[in-house]
């Protein structure tokens, strides 16, 4: 007996978590995936009992930020918020990105927001009825701009175009910010935003809405027409959206942890008012990700290869 403690006591799991997580955004601050990082990761605090802390790694449309969480450690202490383009859509339009869904562990859906179509106010346009006779009857007349070549914005535009069998030109910006001076200026004639991005302009009157890109009306514009509302753009059906993601090959345990704390931190009445606030729509709870996943990566992959989109 008197030399029991002296035998060796088998090392217990540390409880997770014991110790700060980080929150990857792959973008740099300010945008709205960074806005729904920041305000997941304060709420996820609380409930996790732990710093969570954003890390900003923007560059090459939210690749680099996302190879960072997919090549961590999966062991819950580096997550990703990340959106359509860095986790669905990257890969179908660019070779050099080696990553894919499967290398990621999907925690949950936390919010989206719909994308709408604008016109500049030279364009003259006022309705997606106005809007679907102009263009069709001058095929190659018209452009439209998105924030780059691969984004949801470009896609959302190309589905229009296929939908109604339009003949219009894509201009991609390096973000929204010279997309907005051109569209302001007269310098284009019709744009693809995400909403909160382009309701500010909406709202003083400097752009025209023709309809939002999801199936139905934003419950934040219910204004604003749903392009689907038209019988030639019926299948129209896309946006932005925001999920948690960790690494592949994570424990149990820790993945139970992480999304319990998510759907908490969903129900909590300050990041659903900060969310809204900011156009988006919080999610059902415990979506089926991996289903939910791969039919938007099919939906991407179909406008990819109708337009011959690539890097």
């Amino acid at each position: 007996m008197a030399m029991l403690p002296a035998l060796p006591v088998a090392a217990q799991p540390e409880a997770y978590p014991g110790k700060p997580i980080t929150i990857v955004v792959a973008y740099p601050p300010g945008g709205s995936t960074d806005l729904t990082g920041r305000t997941l990761a304060a709420e996820m605090s609380k409930k996790l009992g732990v710093p969570v802390v954003i890390e900003n790694i923007g560059g090459a449309a939210g690749a680099i930020g996302a190879q960072k969480v997919v090549h961590a450690a999966p062991d819950g202490y580096t997550l990703l918020v990340g959106a359509n383009n860095e986790i669905a859509i990257n890969r179908l339009v660019s070779a050099s990105v080696k990553y894919d869904i499967k290398d990621f562990t999907p925690l949950g859906l936390i919010a989206s927001q719909p994308l709408v179509l604008v016109a500049s106010q030279k364009s003259g346009v006022k309705s997606i009825d106005q809007f679907l006779s102009v263009v069709k009857q001058n095929p190659g007349k018209f452009s439209y701009g998105s924030s780059g070549v691969g984004s949801s914005l470009h896609l959302a535009g190309e589905m229009v175009k296929e939908q109604a069998g339009l003949f219009m030109t894509h201009i991609p910006y390096r973000g929204v910010a010279p997309l907005t001076n051109d569209l302001l200026g007269n310098n284009i004639d019709f744009g693809v935003y995400v909403l909160s991005s382009a309701l500010p302009h909406i709202r003083s009157g400097k752009l025209v809405p023709l309809g939002t890109t999801e199936r139905q009306r934003s419950a934040v514009t219910p204004d604003i027409p749903a392009l689907a509302e038209n019988a030639r753009l019926k299948g129209m059906d896309i946006g932005t959206w925001y999920v948690l993601m960790g690494p592949a090959h994570m424990p149990a345990p820790v993945v139970a942890r992480l999304k319990k704390a998510l759907n908490d931190s969903l129900q909590s009445p300050e990041l659903r008012k900060k969310l809204e606030d900011a156009s988006s729509t919080i999610a059902p709870l415990n979506v089926d990700m991996p289903r939910f996943l791969n039919a938007e990566v099919a939906k991407y992959k179909k406008i990819v290869d109708y337009a011959r989109i690539t890097e």
